[in-house]
């Protein structure tokens, strides 16, 4: 076959072109499903996902959030927990996810989000002036916590521990809710980023899943406090207890008895003090208790 000089080159540039990496490619058929129905800054969400066809991995980020997805056999879906944090303006965020099948194809899809503006209540509260007005040494003591925390939120296992639903620490009413805007003493003002419940002193606080104790001390402000991580950058947090009942480097069943209620720290009495931290942004702790978990 005689070719011509132009159809030549061709011929060899093709042969000499670097070979292209292969390029993920959109699909049809997928689902994508979240709880609660209606997201708003502050809420976390799980994600329920189902790809156009079987993969092997599927990964995916939201508002800045890398998620980690797992897969439920029960009903053959991808899921993964994530949040929007109280700073969340209103407004429609891209979910990008990211899946390969077993042959090695990439295929990808994004779907927009809605996240609604929740509005949150301001309360006043009277405090003992050391914790609006901290002595040097009080500040010193408030910084060198900070340190501590810092530390321990550090120290997130990659893989997840908690199993199925969350259940409340304690079986009693809930006496303050999360994002309110708090003002101590006429001057302070802060936002209440966890839930409290209506206990007295010494009632038992149980582990709301699984997880390992990554921080069991008496701080400034939370007084005595445990810190459960839950793996994949989710914590629970447990304020102004009582008595410790486990010991950092314990892993905890959810249910599992971890210490018992007080008023330490910056209380305004007896309470438990219920606090959500996920990827370093504070969620509401309630929503999380009504999430229906694989």
């Amino acid at each position: 076959m005689r070719l011509f000089p132009f159809s030549c080159a061709l011929l060899m540039a093709a042969l000499f072109l670097p070979a292209a990496h292969a390029a993920p490619v959109p699909a049809t058929g997928w689902s994508l499903q979240f709880q609660p129905a209606r997201i708003v800054n502050g809420s976390p969400v799980v994600f329920r996902v189902r790809a156009p066809k079987t993969v092997r991995s599927l990964s995916g980020s939201w508002l800045g959030h890398d998620l980690t997805f797992g897969f439920d056999t029960k009903d053959k879906t991808w899921f993964a927990l994530a949040g929007a944090s109280l700073e969340t303006k209103a407004g429609v965020y891209p979910i990008q996810l990211h899946a390969e099948t077993p042959a090695g194809q990439a295929i990808s899809y994004e779907k927009k989000i809605a996240v609604q503006h929740q509005r949150y209540p301001r309360v006043i509260l009277k405090v003992p002036g050391k914790y609006t007005a901290p002595s040097p040494e009080e500040q010193k003591e408030i910084d060198d916590d900070k340190k501590i925390k810092e530390e321990a939120f550090k120290t997130l296992s990659p893989d997840r521990d908690w199993q199925g639903s969350f259940r409340p620490p304690v079986d009693a009413e809930i006496s303050d809710v999360f994002g309110v805007q708090r003002v101590f003493n006429g001057a302070v003002k802060s936002t209440h980023q966890g839930l409290d419940f209506r206990v007295g002193p010494g009632t038992t606080v149980t582990a709301v899943n699984r997880g390992k104790i990554i921080l069991a001390r008496t701080l400034f402000f939370e007084g005595n406090c445990v810190v459960i991580d839950h793996g994949q950058g989710l914590l629970t947090l447990y304020l102004h207890l009582s008595k410790f009942l486990v010991k950092e480097g314990d892993t905890v069943e959810k249910g599992q008895a971890i210490a018992l209620s007080g008023g330490t720290g910056r209380a305004t009495g007896p309470h438990l003090h219920l606090a959500v931290r996920w990827q370093g942004v504070y969620l509401n702790p309630q929503t999380l208790l009504s999430l229906q978990l694989p």
